[in-house]
């Protein structure tokens, strides 16, 4: 047999390459490959191959960023089956959530930590993150209650449910119980009552317990605009979401004229500080060497045209917000009023605009109850204590809701504190970012002004929240880049704060927002027993109850008068306590029948709030069942039903 002759060599020495036409053939054959004439067998992979394969896909950095996601969503499926929510006690959903739920929400937090490595190439995990966090704080009630969550939901679908009924609204009809004020901002319940037509649903019942979710999504691309106008740094900005997040628990993104009102109030804000920018005002802050290594440059100038045009923008938008609610439009025409104290943002004509807006609206369709304000501005005017005192009562009652207490004032102070640190110690950073920090500070006034219900000290802290949580993050994520040796130490400073601040306010988030679950969730056989009373209690009739604060309290809100009896002073409730048959028939006018309705939910409410000492509530039952001024009509465990019985004398 002939032999094979070795392999010719080109001049240079250098064996001859195939041809394009020998690599297609080549190809072709996946499993074996020529040489020199004969076919020869591919060697096929080692099984190690595939091993490491493996392994360096679950090294990799999606991966890395994947496997928490993926651990935390089955903890949080596996967990929701073991809330116990229709067994709740002093401590709300605190006790009743299982291990897994928390575990799941801090293996969410360890993985956004995780992402932020990667948050300027890969900014859609983070995205991921902030997203599921808010799925997994807020959806367990939308998923699992089996009535509308929280009293004054309930009593926006009843505003809703008589808008569809109706098909109008009638600003100058009076209502008992401030209700009028609905018919004079119709804005918000316009809009529901079209999508509950759009739905092809009975109410807004059907998905109201998802607003929070929904409004908090929309929230975060808004943030994201207002953050990136100021920071370059990705790490910063996610942070800032997810605080923001966490921060939230005030409790107004429910569906609600605030939630809703609150999200436009961001995009104009959103709108202004990416294209208001004054020419010729960035001055210095032109020059990256003289500002902080995460702050974002300057957006580019418009003519007054292009300002003029944005205004014709964002008209619609500001008057939906003044159609909607009565303080968004003071607090958005109190933050414009602090831009224009940077020479930046200083654009007089929108700030005209807008106030022009509020006033037109509050002299013609809200010309009632913005009269009424105006005479208690004398009463309420630089009472800088009563105005930022919450509620009407005094101190919370109980283990869970003094936990509570406390949680809000951590959440607060550490907010706060965190904010303040940056403030201090990144002067550059301020220096661009310094429209975020004077609209943070644009609502405290508002306490000099009036209490808005006792609950004007949670709404300055709303609207100060966005600018409070971005310079929260700027004092946990470092300037990237800084070579100096306090910038070394800083980064590994924040490689261990970061985590642990975040955890730490998760855990003051919790109680802070489901520690007085007991008064917002009422089991059906509550909300029906309150509807039998509403129902069965003639037209034109009072009803009394211990608070506002349950399910359907404004059922049918149209047909009947209010008495919330110990929404009042703690001093006067102790006085009602001493004779409470006594204290409520003399209350009812004469003639006029009347109903009393008790429910668990208002004893949670009125001890959680503090209207009534510990028991209180439980010995006002006692002494209504045992007066022959009143007639007990229905009573379970869902609640008691009394009727007023005026001839009877006792």
């Amino acid at each position: 047999m002939q032999r094979q002759g070795p392999t010719p060599v080109t001049g240079s020495g250098v064996p001859p390459q195939p041809t394009a036409t020998d690599r297609e053939a080549d190809d072709g054959q996946p499993e074996e490959r020529r040489a020199g004439g004969r076919e020869v067998k591919a060697p096929r992979p080692a099984r190690g191959d595939g091993r490491a394969r493996l392994v360096g896909a679950l090294r990799s950095p999606d991966a890395l960023n994947l496997v928490p996601l993926v651990v935390a969503g089955a903890l949080w499926l596996w967990a929701l089956p073991g809330i116990d929510f229709r067994s709740m006690d002093e401590f709300g959903l605190l006790d009743r959530f299982p291990l897994s739920f928390y575990a799941a929400l801090a293996v969410l937090t360890g993985g956004f930590v995780i992402t932020l490595r990667r948050a300027g190439t890969a900014p859609l995990w983070p995205a991921t993150y902030c997203a599921a966090m808010l799925v997994a704080l807020k959806a367990p009630p939308a998923i699992l209650y089996d009535t509308v969550r929280y009293a004054w939901a309930s009593k926006h679908d009843a505003i809703i449910s008589r808008l569809l009924t109706e098909g109008t609204v009638h600003p100058g009809r009076e209502i008992s119980g401030g209700m009028s004020a609905y018919d004079q901002w119709p804005g918000f319940f316009s809009l529901d009552a079209a999508l509950v037509r759009a739905f092809g649903v009975d109410a807004a019942a059907s998905f109201i317990n998802w607003a929070p979710v929904a409004l908090g999504l929309l929230t975060v691309p808004v943030l994201i605009l207002v953050y990136r106008t100021f920071s370059d740094d990705w790490r910063l900005v996610w942070t800032g979401v997810w605080i923001f997040q966490l921060a939230n628990w005030v409790g107004q993104d429910y569906l609600s004229p605030q939630g809703f009102s609150y999200l436009l109030y961001l995009t104009v804000f959103a709108v202004v500080v990416r294209h208001f920018v004054l020419p010729g005002s960035a001055g210095a802050l032109r020059d990256r060497s003289a500002l902080d290594p995460a702050a974002a440059a300057v957006p580019p100038p418009t003519t007054t045209r292009q300002r003029a045009i944005a205004v014709l923008f964002l008209v619609p938008i500001i008057a939906t917000i003044n159609a909607s609610h009565q303080l968004t439009p003071v607090m958005l025409c109190a933050s414009l009023f602090a831009l224009c104290l940077t020479r930046r943002y200083r654009n007089l004509g929108l700030l005209a605009t807008t106030g022009v807006i509020m006033l037109v609206w509050n002299l013609t369709m809200g010309r009632e109850l913005f009269l009424e304000t105006l005479g208690t501005l004398r009463e309420k005017a630089g009472d800088l204590l009563g105005n930022s005192r919450p509620g009407f009562a005094g101190d919370p009652t109980g283990p869970g809701p003094e936990l509570v207490g406390s949680a809000n004032i951590l959440m607060v102070l550490a907010l706060g504190g965190l904010a303040a640190a940056a403030v201090l110690l990144r002067r550059r950073l301020v220096r661009s970012a310094l429209p975020l920090l004077l609209t943070a500070a644009a609502p405290l006034p508002m306490f000099a002004v009036n209490d808005y219900g006792g609950e004007m000290i949670f709404r300055v802290y709303l609207f100060g929240l966005p600018g409070a949580a971005f310079f929260a993050a700027a004092a946990l994520v470092p300037a990237a880049g800084a070579a100096s040796r306090a910038a070394a130490i800083a980064r590994r400073t924040a490689a261990v704060a970061l985590p642990v601040t975040l955890v730490a306010m998760l855990a003051g988030f919790l109680p802070s927002y489901y520690g007085k679950e007991g008064m917002h969730y009422a089991p059906p056989g509550e909300t029906a027993l309150t509807r039998r009373a509403f129902d069965r209690a003639p037209e034109g009739a009072l009803i009394l109850a211990a608070t506002g604060a349950f399910a359907d309290s404004y059922y049918r809100y149209d047909h009947y008068e209010r008495w919330f009896f110990t929404e009042q002073e703690v001093d006067e409730n102790l006085r009602m306590l001493k004779d409470p048959a006594g204290y409520l028939a003399g209350g009812i006018p004469a003639g006029r029948p009347a109903y009393v309705i008790l429910t668990p939910t208002q004893g949670e409410a009125v001890i959680g709030e503090g209207y009534l000492p510990e028991g209180g509530f439980d010995a006002l039952g006692k002494a209504l069942k045992a007066s022959p001024l009143f007639e007990v009509v229905e009573e379970s465990r869902y609640g008691l039903v009394l009727r007023y019985r005026p001839t009877t004398t006792g």
